[in-house]
């Protein structure tokens, strides 16, 4: 069996991947908090667990992947105050754009999505074990995790007492018996949403929904958890104290991975600086398989500065493995990669060299060689690419009874407000390599090519 290396952010060292099961492995993923578009720097996470979740699934029998959607959250709470939409509106709308800015990526779905808002039962049953435990108590309608309770809290991020009160950016409230104690459960008001428990109407803190998702689904101990390394600290510092504490004896997880952040010509992403990105933004002049490819250029745990530059070297890279494989019509038959390309993909997902394996194997496609032909597309399709003909990539091949369609039921469902069905399907379109400009007062839409 292949043997897969990765690099544990728990023991800050690259390791062999030993599955507790070797029949079923099992990996959750942090999601997404529904809110507004999601962002180059979100779609990066997804790529790169996207492709691991095909590594493994080449290696092992079974693969069970669990990506969560945060529905409860104080930025949902503040977009509706200033929008003056329900807070299900906001999260089924943005939900929906997710899905389809991800399918737009080639990204596969999670086997399970759970949301936070379909988890309550078990995010109280596990604060409930956590107060049993003496690890949480209750204080003026919260409650809250006692850091103190927990010996090991600290050492997942490495951080030193000072350190960890400062980046958590803790409230220092007077009901809290230490200034790093997080909040598990907390009240909810009137106009916000609320579940009745045995410390009042209130709503989930925002880490102990992971761990009782992972519990649900998953079990004690999982393979893999996996999320950006903004997240390592307080997020799953904080995921690792609940879980651990809540289950004695548990591991959680046995390997963390984290990808690294991304930047935008040079500088951190940010609105402020105006460099603020969305997927939407990015697949209205490109199309979303060259996003992609631009996502796994860098290794994950790499910064990737995203540039419209490198876009369009990323396009017209792929312009080349499409050129490659255009002459050789039966290269889509080809089942398995070739194993030097597997040989470093399998080294902690290096996806970097595994595409220049993939430019090697395009030379000797263009000189003729079916056989290189076969593996190139073999080795793109593991990656998550060559969703499309050589045909369709360059002469943008458009199927006109599907757009047809598509145009038609978007002009129905805007006709009855039904705006989430109708950005849906304006993204099906966009996916297809297309604009689509509506004209003011609803006079009629055109589209084109991009």
């Amino acid at each position: 069996m292949l043997q897969i290396k990765l690099h544990n952010t728990r023991t800050r060292r690259r390791e062999v991947f030993a599955p507790l099961d070797p029949e079923h492995v099992k990996i959750y993923v942090c999601g997404p908090t529904v809110y507004d578009r999601a962002h180059i720097g979100n779609a990066r996470a997804v790529v790169v667990f996207d492709v691991l979740v095909r590594l493994l699934r080449l290696v092992y029998p079974r693969v069970t992947y669990v990506r969560n959607i945060t529905d409860i959250d104080d930025k949902i709470n503040a977009r509706a105050r200033e929008s003056g939409e329900s807070i299900g509106a906001i999260t089924a709308r943005t939900a929906e754009w997710f899905h389809n800015d991800m399918a737009a990526l080639y990204a596969l779905p999670p086997d399970i999505e759970p949301r936070a808002t379909g988890s309550i039962p078990e995010i109280i049953a596990m604060v409930e074990r956590l107060i049993a435990g003496g690890h949480a108590y209750a204080a003026e309608g919260h409650v809250l995790f006692a850091v103190a309770s927990d010996p090991d809290y600290g050492k997942f991020s490495g951080r030193s007492t000072d350190e960890l009160l400062a980046g958590a950016r803790v409230d220092v409230a007077a009901y809290k018996r230490d200034p790093g104690d997080f909040v598990l459960w907390k009240p909810s008001p009137d106009d916000l949403p609320g579940w009745d428990s045995p410390w009042g109407r209130g709503r989930p803190g925002w880490h102990i929904e992971c761990s009782a998702m992972i519990h649900q689904h998953l079990g004690e101990t999982i393979d893999i958890h996996g999320g950006g390394t903004d997240l390592i600290f307080p997020h799953h510092e904080n995921e690792i104290a609940q879980s651990c504490c809540a289950f004695p004896g548990s591991e959680f997880s046995r390997v963390w991975m984290h990808n690294a952040m991304l930047q935008v010509d040079g500088e951190k992403m940010s609105k402020s600086l105006g460099n603020f990105r969305t997927v939407q933004d990015v697949l209205a002049i490109a199309p979303g398989e060259a996003v992609r490819f631009l996502l796994l250029k860098t290794h994950y745990r790499g910064v990737l500065d995203f540039t419209d530059a490198a876009l369009a070297d990323a396009k017209r890279e792929l312009d080349r493995f499409y050129r490659a494989l255009e002459a050789h019509p039966k290269a889509t038959e080809a089942m398995e990669p070739p194993p030097a390309f597997v040989d470093v993909l399998v080294d902690d997902v290096n996806t970097p060299g595994a595409i220049a394996v993939m430019h090697m194997l395009a030379d000797g496609a263009m000189k003729g060689d079916s056989g290189r032909a076969s593996e190139l597309y073999a080795a793109g399709k593991l990656l998550g690419l060559f969703n499309q003909s050589a045909d369709h990539w360059f002469r943008g091949g458009i199927d006109q009874n599907r757009l047809d369609q598509l145009l038609n039921e978007r002009m129905l469902a805007k006709y009855r407000k039904d705006y989430v069905t109708a950005d849906r399907i304006r993204s099906e379109i966009e996916s297809m390599g297309l604009i689509v400009e509506d004209f003011a007062g609803g006079t009629g839409t055109a589209v084109r090519k991009r």
